[in-house]
C-alpha cells in the first residue's frame, strides 16, 4: 500500500466510496444483466428499449427483476479492512455509487459501515459529473476524500481533499497523482495468463481428443493431411467450447461464489472483469467460426448443433433432471460426430452407442461428485442444481449401470463380423473389455468415497492409471492392424 506524507487536519473529514470496481471487485450493472439472463433470457430483448429510456431507468428496471446475493459478492478484502479500520476510530463513511440504490441499500445493509448511502434512481444515474454535485450538495467542496477507481471518478478527485485509488492501471495513477492528493492506494494484481486459461478452462480441453477416435477407428491415423484436418476440428472445438464455459461462468456466478472452490473461479472471485468475459466471449466465437470454415459443411454443421445444444444447456437443461445428464452424454458424442465429419470417415453404431452410455456413466458420476461435496457440507443440494443429496443412491446405480452396458455394447462389437474382417488380430482387442470394466468400476468406488474430481474426463487425463490403461489400449490397437 503507497501513501503520502501525512497533512494536516483539523477533523476528520468523511469518506465517500465507490462501489462497483473500488469496494467491489465487480460491477453490479453487469451482474445483473447476467442474472436476467439466467432468470428469463427473453426480458433481454427488452434491454435496448429500457436503455434508450437512459441508463437509470435500465438499473431501475433491472434492480426490480432479479435478486443479487451480496453476500456473496466478491469484495475487495484490503480495501475493506481499511474501511472497518477507519470505521472503528469514529471515521463517517458514504457510499456514493451508480448503481440502483435498492442494490446499494443492500450492500450497505450487509457490511454495516456506512452512514448513509447516494445511488442512482429511477431518474438520476449518480455518475461522473452527478455524482459529483450531489457531494457538493452534501459536503460542499473539499469537504470529503474520495475512493474510486477509475477515470470517470477524476472529476470528483479533483475537488475532493484526498484521493485514494483501489486498483488501476500505472497510467491512472500517474493521472491521479498529478491532478489531486493521492492518499493511498490499494493495488491489485494484474490477470495473468493462467488467469485467462482458468476462465477458458484449456485443461477442459483434452475431451476435445475424441474428435480423433474416427480416425483411430478407422485405421488411418498415420494420415497426415486427415491429422491436420482433425487438428484444425480441435481447436474450432476447443474454442467454441471455451466461449460457453465463460458464458456459463457468467450466468453461474452466485452458484459458483457459495461452492468451495468454484468461487476461486476468475469470474466469480472477480479477477476477471464480465466485462472481459463478454468480449471473451465474441472472440472465442468469432475464433472458431473461423477456423470451421475451412472444413467440410458438415463439420460445421455439427459444430453449429454442438455450440446450440452447449446454449441450450447453460439456459434451461442443466437445471432439469436427466435431461442435463442426456444432454452432457450426447455433447462427448457430438465431438466424436464431428471428427467424422472433419475427416469424411463414416461412424459405427457400435462406436456411437458406446460412446452414450460411457459419457452417460461419467455425466452421472460429475453431478455425485457435485452431491458428495454438498452432503460432506450438511447442505441439501449444490445451487443450480436439479438433484438432491438423497437422490445419490439412485444416481450411483444409474451411473454404474450406463458403464457396464457400455461394456456390454463394447463385447458385442468384439465378437461382430466387421471386427473380424477389419484387424489382423483381433483377439488382441479383447484386452479393452476388462481394461474398460476395472475403469469404469474405480472411477465409481473413487465417487462414491468423495475423491472424484468434479470432472471425471479431467480426473481420468491426470490420473496414472487411466494413462497406463490408454497406453495399453493404443498398443494393442497397434498390433491388431
Amino acid at each position: 500500500m503507497q501513501s503520502v506524507p501525512e497533512l494536516e487536519t483539523v477533523e476528520m473529514i468523511p469518506l465517500v466510496v465507490d462501489l462497483d470496481g473500488t469496494l467491489l471487485r465487480s460491477n453490479l450493472l453487469h451482474e445483473s444483466v447476467f442474472a436476467l439472463l439466467r432468470r428469463s433470457p427473453l426480458l433481454l430483448l427488452l434491454l435496448p428499449f429500457w436503455w434508450y429510456r437512459g441508463k437509470a431507468q435500465l438499473k431501475h428496471e433491472l434492480a426490480r427483476r432479479v435478486t443479487l446475493d451480496v453476500t456473496t459478492l466478491p469484495y475487495d478484502q484490503d480495501f475493506l479492512a481499511y474501511l472497518r479500520a477507519q470505521k472503528a476510530e469514529g471515521r463517517v463513511l458514504v457510499l456514493a455509487t451508480a448503481s440502483n440504490e435498492a442494490l446499494a441499500r443492500r450492500v450497505a445493509r450487509h457490511l454495516r459501515l456506512f452512514d448513509s448511502v447516494l445511488a442512482s434512481d429511477e431518474s438520476r444515474n449518480l455518475k461522473g459529473e452527478a455524482k459529483l454535485a450531489a457531494l457538493r450538495e452534501h459536503f460542499g467542496s473539499e469537504g470529503f476524500d474520495y475512493a474510486g477507481n477509475e477515470m470517470a471518478d477524476m472529476c470528483l478527485w479533483r475537488v475532493a481533499r484526498r484521493a485514494l485509488l483501489v486498483g488501476g492501471s500505472d497510467a491512472l495513477i500517474r493521472s491521479v497523482a498529478e491532478e489531486a492528493v493521492l492518499e493511498q492506494h490499494f493495488p491489485r494484481r494484474a490477470p495473468g495468463l493462467g488467469t485467462f486459461a482458468a476462465a477458458l478452462r484449456v485443461h477442459q480441453w483434452l475431451k476435445n481428443l475424441l474428435v480423433f477416435i474416427p480416425l483411430i477407428a478407422a485405421h488411418r491415423f498415420l494420415d497426415v493431411s486427415l491429422l491436420l484436418d482433425l487438428t484444425v476440428a480441435f481447436f474450432a472445438f476447443s474454442l467454441c467450447a471455451s466461449s460457453v464455459y465463460v458464458l456459463n461462468d457468467l450466468m453461474d456466478l452466485e452458484d459458483d461464489r457459495r461452492h468451495p472452490r468454484k468461487r476461486l473461479r476468475p469470474f466469480a472471485a472477480g479477477d476477471l472483469s464480465i466485462a472481459t468475459g463478454c468480449v471473451l466471449i465474441v472472440v472465442l466465437l468469432t475464433g472458431a467460426a473461423c477456423l470451421a470454415l475451412w472444413l467440410p459443411p458438415a463439420f460445421i454443421a455439427t459444430l453449429g448443433v454442438y455450440y446450440a445444444t452447449t446454449l441450450a444447456y447453460s439456459l434451461w437443461l442443466k437445471r432439469m433432471e436427466v435431461l442435463d445428464l442426456l444432454t452432457l452424454a450426447m455433447l462427448y458424442t457430438i465431438r466424436i460426430i464431428g471428427g467424422g465429419a472433419a475427416a469424411g470417415i463414416p461412424l459405427t453404431v457400435w462406436l456411437l452407442g458406446f460412446s452414450l452410455f460411457v459419457f452417460l456413466s461419467l455425466a452421472v458420476a460429475k453431478r455425485c461428485a457435485e452431491l458428495v461435496v454438498m452432503r460432506d457440507l450438511g447442505r441439501e443440494r449444490a445451487a443450480g442444481r436439479c438433484y438432491r443429496v438423497t437422490d445419490l443412491p439412485l444416481l450411483y446405480i444409474l451411473g454404474v449401470g450406463a458403464g457396464y452396458v457400455a461394456s456390454l455394447i463394447l463385447v458385442i462389437y468384439l465378437t461382430s463380423q466387421s471386427v473380424r474382417s477389419a484387424y489382423e488380430s483381433p483377439t488382441l482387442l479383447w484386452v479393452f473389455c476388462p481394461m474398460l470394466l476395472y475403469w469404469i468400476t474405480r472411477i465409481w468406488l473413487k465417487t462414491f468415497r468423495g475423491e472424484m474430481h468434479d470432472d471425471p474426463v479431467v480426473f481420468a487425463a491426470r490420473d496414472p492409471g487411466s494413462r497406463v490403461l490408454a497406453v495399453i489400449g493404443g498398443l494393442a490397437i497397434w498390433f491388431a492392424v
